[in-house]
C-alpha cells in the first residue's frame, strides 16, 4: 500500500497537538492484558499489527471492537473484513472512520475469552521517531485502553516492546548436545537487501557453544552454502554468498556438521544477528538439564519396521509408522537412527524420503543418524509414518541378528520393535564345499583355457584386488538370482562381509555379494547370456588380504548354473610382480603441446591415458578415461573435482557433482541420475573401476554449461567454460 499523504488543516493539526491523546475518561474498562505488536516498527513504513487483549464481558452477535491508532498513523479506508482477522470467530462487517477500525461481530464471544486480532494491511507508521498510542474498546465498553508502539527512523534499531525479530529453531534444547540451528527468516531494514561482499554477523549468546573454526558448507544462508566463515570468541562472520544478493530478508542455518552446542547450563538465551549497520534480536529460547521435564524421553517396542531385503550386508527399504502425538510439525526435525554407521551412505537425496507422503525440505546424515527436515506445508498427524526408499542406498547390518530403529521427535525418542537380519558370518580356515548347481544345459564350443585370474598387489599380507576373466559362460546368468562363485585357497584372509560396490561385473556393480568362509558368492545386477564373457573385478576396498607366506595359490571359479570347476589359475604371492608406471606425485611437462585455438583454461584428457592437463602441466588420474559402447566418454569422478574446480563427493555407492545451486547425483551400477529434483537417463551407467566412479563426461558438461572440444594435434578431448 502506497503511504497517504492526507495535509490537516493548520487549526485542526494545532488542535490535535494540544489536545494528549491519552487524555480520556478514566472508567472501569471490562478489557485486560491489552498488547499491540507491530510488525514493522520502522518510521513510514506499512506494517501489519496484531492486537491481543482478554474479553471481562460477554458480546453478543452484531456487537463491535473498534481499534484506535495514534493520528500520526495512516489508516487506509479501503480496508474491510478481508484484511482483519479475529482468531477463531467470524465477522459480520468491517467499517474505516478516520483512524478508529470497527469490527461487527458475526458471532457472540464469552467472558473470559482470549482474543488476537490481525489487521494485515492499510497501516502505514507515522513519519517520525516516537513511542504513539493504539487503543482498543468493545460495545461493552466507553473507554479505551491503550498499548504503547515505539516507532523507530528508518535504519536504526527501535526497543519495539512488541516482539522479536526473528525465531530460533534448535535439533534439540538439551543442554550441551550438539545441535542444528535455523535462525528466520526476518525482513531486513527499511530498504536493505544482501550484497554479496558484504557479511553477516551472528553472535552467540556462549562463546563454548562454538568450535574453533566451522566449514562454510555446514552455514547456509537463504538457503545458498556461505562463501566464507570466519569464528573469532562468541561471533561468526559469514560472507553473503552470491545466491543470496538482492534478498531483502536473511534465514541462516547451521548444519548439525558446523559442531555447534548448546549452552551447557540450562537457562534462556537469545542470539543477535548484524547487518549493514543495523542489530536483529532473536526470541528467547530455553535450554534445559538432562533428565527434565522438556528433555528427552523414550519408549521402546512402539512399532515394526518393514525392509524389502532382510539379508545381512543387503541394500534395503526402510518403512515405518509410530505416533508421536502431533509434536511432528512444519518444517520441524525428524531424526531417524540406524543400529551402525556403515549403514548410512555419505551422501542422501530427499526424493528418497517421503514422511507421511510428502517429500521433506532437507535430509542429512551424520554418523548413525539421519536427519530429516518437513517441508513448509506439513501438516501435523498423531501418526507419522516414513520410508526409506531402496534408493537411498542404505544397506542392512553385516552379520545376522536383531536390531532396533530409533525415531526423536521434539526429544521424545521411541525405539522400534526388533527386526531380524539374517545371513550367515561362519569364516573356516578352509575353503567350504561350492554350492551344488542346478542341472545344466550348457552351450557348446565354450572354451576357458585362455581365461585369467589376476591380482592388483602380490605382495604378503596386504589387501588386494583380483581380475577375473572368463572367456564365456557354458550357462546363462539371471540378475539377482544366479552367481558366480569364487574360492580362495586357505592362507587368503577373506573378510565376513564385502560391499557390492566393491565387486563388478562386466563393469556393473553387483547386485548382492554373499560370503561363505573363503568363498565369495558374486550376484550380478545384470543378466549375462550363455556363451558371453563374465569379467569379475574386485578392488581392494573389499579387503581381500594376501597369505603371509610366499607361494604360488590356485584360486577356482565356479557357477551357480553349472556343475563342476570352470576353471582354477594360479596367482604368485610374494614373488616380483612387472612393473608399471609410477605416477607422477609433483606436476610434470607435458610432451606435446595444445593446438593454438584451444582456450587457456582448458582441461584436456585422452582416451586410456591415467593424466590430465591443466594450463600445460600433467597431473595423474587414477583411473585412464576410457569409451563405453562405442560413443559414450567415461572419466572419473577425480577429473570434475581436481581439473574442472567442481565441488564432487564420491564413495564406491554414490557421486554428487555440485556447481552453484546446480547438484547432479549418480548412483553407481544405474544409468539413471538426478538434476536437482528430476530423474534422467545417462547414455551409459556408472560404474565403479579400480575404486573410482565412472561418470559419462558430456553429461555432466551439458549439464553445468562446459564446452568440449577435440584437439587434432594431441588426440586430446578439453573441456573448458
Amino acid at each position: 500500500m502506497e503511504k497517504s499523504k492526507k495535509a490537516l488543516p493548520i487549526v485542526l493539526a494545532s488542535a490535535l497537538a494540544a489536545t494528549p491523546l491519552v487524555a480520556v475518561p478514566q472508567q472501569a474498562s471490562a478489557l485486560s492484558s491489552v498488547t499491540v505488536t507491530a510488525d514493522e516498527d520502522t518510521a513510514g513504513e506499512d506494517s501489519e499489527y496484531i492486537i491481543e487483549f482478554g474479553v471481562d464481558k460477554d458480546l453478543d452477535e452484531g456487537d463491535t471492537i473498534t481499534i484506535k491508532f495514534d493520528s500520526d498513523f495512516d489508516v487506509d479506508d479501503s480496508i474491510d473484513d478481508s484484511d482483519v482477522d479475529i482468531d477463531g470467530y467470524d465477522i459480520a462487517d468491517v467499517e474505516v472512520d478516520g483512524n478508529e477500525i470497527n469490527i461487527e461481530l458475526d458471532e457472540p464471544i464469552d467472558s473470559g475469552a482470549d482474543l488476537e486480532i490481525t489487521i494485515s494491511n492499510g497501516i502505514t507508521n507515522p513519519d517520525d521517531e516516537d513511542t504513539y498510542k493504539v487503543g482498543v474498546k468493545t460495545s461493552s465498553e466507553k473507554t479505551m485502553k491503550y498499548d504503547d508502539v515505539k516507532i523507530k527512523e528508518d535504519g536504526k534499531k527501535g526497543n519495539s516492546s512488541s516482539k522479536d525479530d526473528f525465531n530460533v529453531d534448535l535439533s534439540s534444547e538439551k543442554a550441551g548436545e550438539k545441535v542444528s540451528i535455523e535462525l528466520g527468516d526476518f525482513d531486513l531494514d527499511g530498504k536493505d537487501k544482501l550484497e554479496t561482499g558484504e557479511t553477516i554477523t551472528v553472535i552467540f549468546p556462549d562463546e563454548d557453544m562454538l568450535p574453533k573454526s566451522i566449514n562454510k558448507a555446514d552455514v547456509k544462508v537463504n538457503g545458498n552454502t556461505a562463501k566464507s566463515i570466519e569464528v573469532d570468541g562468541d561471533e561468526v562472520t559469514i560472507d553473503v554468498p552470491s545466491g543470496a544478493d538482492g534478498d531483502d530478508y536473511i534465514n541462516l542455518e547451521f548444519l548439525k556438521g558446523a559442531g555447534i552446542s548448546n549452552p551447557d547450563t540450562a537457562d534462556d538465551y537469545t542470539f543477535e544477528v548484524k547487518y549493514d549497520g543495523t542489530t536483529y534480536e532473536s526470541e528467547s529460547f530455553e535450554i534445559t538439564k538432562s533428565g527434565s521435564s522438556s528433555s528427552s524421553s523414550t519408549v521402546s517396542g512402539d512399532y515394526t519396521v518393514n525392509l524389502s531385503d532382510p539379508a545381512a550386508g543387503a541394500r534395503s527399504s526402510y518403512t515405518f509408522e509410530t505416533d508421536f502425538g502431533k509434536d511432528l510439525k512444519a518444517d520441524s526435525d525428524l531424526v531417524i537412527e540406524f543400529p551402525s554407521s556403515d549403514m548410512v551412505p555419505m551422501i542422501l537425496s530427499t526424493s528418497d524420503f517421503t514422511v507421511n507422503g510428502k517429500t521433506p525440505k532437507k535430509v542429512g546424515a551424520l554418523g548413525n543418524k539421519v536427519y530429516i527436515t518437513t517441508p513448509s506445508n506439513f501438516s501435523a498427524d498423531s501418526s507419522v509414518k516414513v520410508v526409506v526408499a531402496y534408493t537411498a542406498w542404505i544397506t542392512n547390518p553385516k552379520t545376522a541378528g536383531s536390531y532396533n530403529l530409533k525415531a526423536t521427535v521434539a526429544n521424545k525418542t521411541i525405539t522400534s520393535k526388533s527386526f531380524s537380519i539374517g545371513g550367515s558370518t561362519v569364516n573356516p580356515t578352509t575353503p567350504t564345499t561350492p554350492t551344488s548347481p542346478t542341472t545344466p544345459t550348457p552351450t557348446p564350443g565354450v572354451n576357458n583355457s585362455t581365461a585369467t585370474i589376476t591380482l592388483t598387489n602380490t605382495a604378503l599380507n596386504q589387501a588386494t584386488g583380483v581380475n577375473v576373466a572368463i572367456k564365456g559362460l557354458g550357462v546363462g546368468l539371471a540378475k539377482q538370482r544366479d552367481f558366480i562363485e569364487l574360492v580362495f585357497p586357505a592362507g587368503y584372509r577373506v573378510p565376513a562381509y564385502i560391499a557390492p560396490a566393491n565387486i563388478s561385473v562386466n563393469g556393473v556393480a553387483a547386485n548382492f555379494v554373499a560370503v561363505r568362509g573363503q568363498n565369495v558368492l558374486v550376484y550380478p545386477g545384470q543378466d549375462i547370456p550363455a556363451a558371453s564373457a563374465a569379467n569379475v573385478a574386485i578392488n581392494a576396498a573389499a579387503n581381500i588380504v594376501n597369505p603371509g607366506v610366499k607361494n604360488a595359490y590356485s584360486i577356482s571359479v565356479f557357477t551357480s548354473e553349472e556343475k563342476g570347476l570352470q576353471f582354477a589359475r594360479a596367482v604368485g604371492v610374494g614373488m616380483p610382480a612387472p612393473t608399471t608406471p609410477t605416477k607422477p606425485t609433483t606436476p610434470t611437462a607435458p610432451s606435446t603441446q595444445p593446438a593454438a585455438n584451444v582456450p587457456a583454461n582448458a582441461a584436456l584428457f585422452k582416451v586410456n591415458a591415467k593424466t590430465f592437463t591443466l594450463h600445460g602441466k600433467n597431473y595423474p588420474l587414477q583411473v585412464a578415461p576410457y569409451m563405453a559402447g562405442g560413443n559414450t566418454t567415461m572419466v572419473p569422478a577425480q577429473f570434475f573435482k581436481e581439473a574442472l574446480a567442481l565441488t564432487t563427493q564420491w564413495n564406491n555407492q554414490s557421486v554428487a557433482i555440485i556447481s552453484g545451486t546446480k547438484v547432479l547425483k549418480f548412483t553407481v551400477g544405474s544409468n539413471k541420475a538426478r538434476v536437482g529434483n528430476q530423474e534422467v537417463t545417462l547414455p551409459s551407467p556408472v560404474v565403479l573401476k579400480d575404486g573410482m566412479p565412472m561418470i559419462p563426461v558430456r553429461f555432466v558438461t551439458d549439464n553445468l554449461g562446459y564446452k568440449v572440444g577435440w584437439d587434432a594435434k594431441t588426440s586430446s578431448v578439453y573441456v573448458y567454460r
